[in-house]
C-alpha cells in the first residue's frame, strides 16, 4: 500500500512514454488495452495531439480475448491496418491487462514484422511505472534499429540531444532553446531525439561527436550510442547562467577525450551539504541541473527529490529518489523552500515556501501556460528564491 497516493497526482505512465517518444517518427503505435488509455493519453499526456498527425491507436482488447489469450486477433488487426497505412515502423506497447495475462510483446512484434516486412517492436510496459522507463525503452530501440552503422563523424563539432519529449519539455519552445544554446556555443545540433525529429534523421545519430542527455529518458539511448559508435555523453540541461557555461565546457571536453560523464553533477558529490534549504521535486536530470544552477547563481544549497525514478545513480549524495508520496513527504520535511509542480502543494506544509514549477508529465495541460523555458529564462525561478 506504500505506493498509494492520497493527496498528489501520478506521473504519466510508461506506456504513454513509449507513445510520446515515438509520436513524431511516422510509426504506427498500438496500446494493447481494452479502452480508456488512448483517451487519457490524448487528453492529458500528449500536447501535440490536436496539431500534429500521428498513428497512435488502441487495440480494443475484449474481456474474452484477454481471458482466452486470442493473440491472433491483435496481430491480424495490426497487419491489416499496417498494410493500408504503410508506417515507418510498428510498435505495440502494454497496459495492465496484458501484463497480468502474460502477453508476449516481443513474440507478437516478431510475427507482425514477418507478415508485414515492416520493422516492429514490442514493449512490455504495464502502465505501472513512469513515463521515463517507457520513453527510455522506445528511444533505445529506435537507436539500435535505425542508426546507420557505416557513418562518419560530421566535419563540424556536433551534438545529439537525447531525451526530448513534451512530457518533460512541454511545447513552449524549450527544446528549440536547447538546440540554439548549443549552436551559439559552437556545437552543431545533429539529431534531436525525438521532438522535432524526422524518421530519416535517425540514420545519422552516429555522426555526432558527443551526446547531450537532457532527461533521464535519454540515458538508455546514450548508452546504446556509446556501445555502437563510441560516442561519449554528458547529462544536463544548458539552462542560462554559470551552470550552462560549465556544462558546455564538459560537453567539449567529452567530445575531445571520448570519455562519457555518467555522473551529472558539475559541482561535486558534496556540493549540497544537507537536505535543508531548497528542495527541488521532479525528474532527476532537469531537477539536478536546476539545483546546481541555483547554487552557482545564488550560493544557496538545493537538494533534489527525484520523484519520477526509483533509481538515479547520477544524483549527488545529498539527493534522494522518492517515488512514493510518503517518501516525498519525509524528504522535504527539513526543507525551507520547495520547488515543484503545483499538484505537489497539498503535501507541502503551510509554513514552508512553495514555488510552483509545472511539469507536463505530472499535471498535464492544467498549468501548461505557466511552464517556463528554463534554458532561456532560468531567472523565472531564481528571482522567486
Amino acid at each position: 500500500m506504500k505506493q498509494t497516493a492520497s493527496f498528489i497526482s501520478t506521473y504519466s505512465a510508461d506506456v504513454f512514454g513509449v507513445c510520446s517518444a515515438l509520436f513524431e517518427l511516422g510509426g504506427m503505435v498500438i496500446m494493447h488495452d481494452a479502452s480508456g488509455c488512448n483517451s487519457t493519453y490524448s487528453t492529458h499526456d500528449e500536447p501535440r495531439w490536436y496539431d500534429m498527425e500521428s498513428m497512435v491507436y488502441i487495440s480494443g482488447l475484449s474481456e474474452m480475448e484477454a481471458i482466452m489469450g486470442d493473440d491472433e486477433k491483435l496481430i491480424s488487426d495490426v497487419v491489416r491496418d499496417a498494410k493500408m497505412l504503410n508506417p515507418n515502423f510498428i510498435a505495440v506497447a502494454g497496459t495492465p491487462i496484458p501484463a497480468m495475462t502474460g502477453f508476449d510483446f516481443e513474440a507478437a512484434a516478431s510475427v507482425i514484422e514477418a507478415r508485414t516486412g515492416i520493422p516492429s517492436f514490442g514493449f512490455a510496459t504495464a502502465g505501472m511505472e513512469t513515463y521515463i522507463k517507457g520513453a527510455g525503452m522506445a528511444l533505445e530501440a529506435v537507436v539500435r534499429r535505425f542508426a546507420k552503422r557505416d557513418i562518419k563523424r560530421t566535419e563540424r563539432l556536433s551534438c545529439n540531444i537525447l531525451g526530448l519529449t513534451p512530457l518533460d519539455f512541454s511545447i513552449n519552445g524549450e527544446d528549440k532553446s536547447v538546440a540554439e544554446r548549443l549552436r551559439s556555443s559552437g556545437f552543431e545540433p545533429n539529431v534531436p531525439l525525438a521532438m522535432g525529429c524526422r524518421f530519416e534523421e535517425l540514420q545519422r545519430l552516429g555522426a555526432a561527436h558527443v551526446n547531450l542527455v537532457v532527461s533521464a529518458a535519454g540515458i538508455p539511448a546514450a548508452r546504446a550510442l556509446e556501445s555502437i559508435f563510441g560516442t561519449p555523453y554528458v547529462l544536463g540541461l544548458p539552462a542560462a547562467g554559470e551552470y550552462s557555461k560549465r556544462l558546455i565546457s564538459r560537453l567539449r571536453s567529452a567530445a575531445n577525450s571520448g570519455a562519457s560523464h555518467e555522473k551529472q553533477t558539475l559541482l561535486g558529490q558534496d556540493a549540497c551539504k544537507t537536505r535543508g534549504g531548497i528542495a527541488v521535486i521532479g525528474e532527476g536530470v532537469r531537477s539536478l541541473a536546476l539545483a546546481e544552477a541555483i547554487k552557482l547563481d545564488t550560493g544557496k544549497d538545493a537538494c533534489v527529490v527525484c520523484a519520477a525514478e526509483d533509481n538515479a545513480p547520477y544524483l549527488r549524495r545529498c539527493d534522494i529518489c522518492a517515488p512514493d508520496e510518503d517518501d516525498i513527504i519525509e524528504a522535504i520535511s527539513s526543507a525551507d523552500t520547495v520547488i515543484a509542480d503545483p499538484l505537489f502543494k497539498p503535501i507541502v506544509p503551510a509554513e514552508k515556501r512553495f514555488i510552483p514549477l509545472p511539469h507536463e508529465a505530472f499535471s498535464g495541460r492544467i498549468f501548461r501556460k505557466d511552464i517556463p523555458d528554463l534554458v532561456k529564462d532560468l531567472g523565472a525561478v531564481i528571482k522567486l528564491l
